[in-house]
């Protein structure tokens, strides 16, 4: 099961109904072309668009899944005292005073570039249930890192 906001949930939703709109017949005409170009034992081109269509097909599946098992969270009936998946949360590293936001939300929905972490990486476990004020300690690829809980809003 993945949790998500409406607003991913809907994304995704968008990006299936792309592929299967747009990106399936696209799949099925460049096939459809390299077949027209002869003996397909020794013809690249369709090699290329059938594996192109396969790898869509895998990613209309998976895309699939993630719809059928994902849970939409109401943000409105949740409390920003302890830090749980959609949560904006603004940490100081104890070490060198930097300070940093991160919103944790499901593994379909991370996005680093927009400040969005999955709720299954080290310093979202660490931070999970944690308050305001606490510090946790995070196990990263580089080390243990200290971390303190500036803040928990929810990001809507």
């Amino acid at each position: 099961m993945a949790y998500m906001t409406q607003k991913g949930y809907d994304k995704l939703v968008a990006e299936l109904q792309h592929m299967e709109t747009v990106d399936r017949p696209a799949a099925s005409a460049a096939i459809a072309e390299a077949r027209d170009k002869g003996d397909l034992s020794e013809n690249a081109e369709y090699d290329a668009a059938k594996e192109w269509q396969g790898k869509l097909e895998g990613k209309i599946a998976n895309l699939k899944a993630v719809i059928a098992a994902a849970k939409i969270i109401d943000t409105s009936k949740l409390n920003n005292e302890t830090v749980q998946i959609l949560t904006k949360v603004k940490l100081k590293n104890v070490k060198n005073n930097m300070t940093m936001s991160y919103t944790i939300v499901s593994d379909t929905e991370a996005n680093l570039r927009e400040g969005k972490i999955s709720v299954s990486t080290p310093i979202a476990q660490a931070l999970l249930g944690h308050k305001v004020g606490e510090k946790v300690a995070a196990k990263v690829p580089a080390g243990v890192v200290e971390l303190e809980i500036l803040e928990i809003t929810f990001d809507e």
